[in-house]
């Protein structure tokens, strides 16, 4: 009999929209994301491709918000932390009680402020502290 890890109910949604942008990475654009902290440097830098070519952020929630999704379950394997929702958000929880909006940073990322990778860094290190 095997056990099966069991995850927040808020945790589906994250999830899924992750996955979905692991496998459109590896069929549309070659792209292999594996979960690891280092593989946020390549999220990071395709965001930063997609803004260069101009599409309106419109165009570009969906995708965005499975970037931030996927940076998010990085930072939940890293750190142990779990998915939070209210009202339709999600929000990671780590162990020491911080919130991380790692879908509102891939959001910020598009914009040219911020980066999923340094967000996965401070929150890595904010539990070590």
């Amino acid at each position: 009999m095997t056990v099966q890890e069991t995850r927040p109910s808020a945790a589906v949604l994250p999830v899924r929209w992750a996955a979905d942008a692991v496998a459109t990475m590896r069929e549309g654009a070659r792209v292999r994301l594996d979960y690891s902290a280092q593989s946020l440097w390549r999220v990071d830098r395709l965001i930063e491709e997609i803004r260069r070519e101009g599409p309106p952020f419109a165009a570009m929630e969906n995708e965005l918000r499975g970037f931030g999704a996927y940076a998010g379950e990085v930072i939940a394997r890293q750190t142990g932390g779990e998915w939070w929702a209210t009202g339709g958000d999600h929000w990671l929880r780590t162990p020491e009680g911080r919130l991380w909006d790692p879908i509102d940073e891939a959001r910020r990322c598009f914009g040219g402020h911020g980066s999923l990778r340094l967000l996965c860094r401070d929150a890595v290190n904010a539990g070590r502290r």
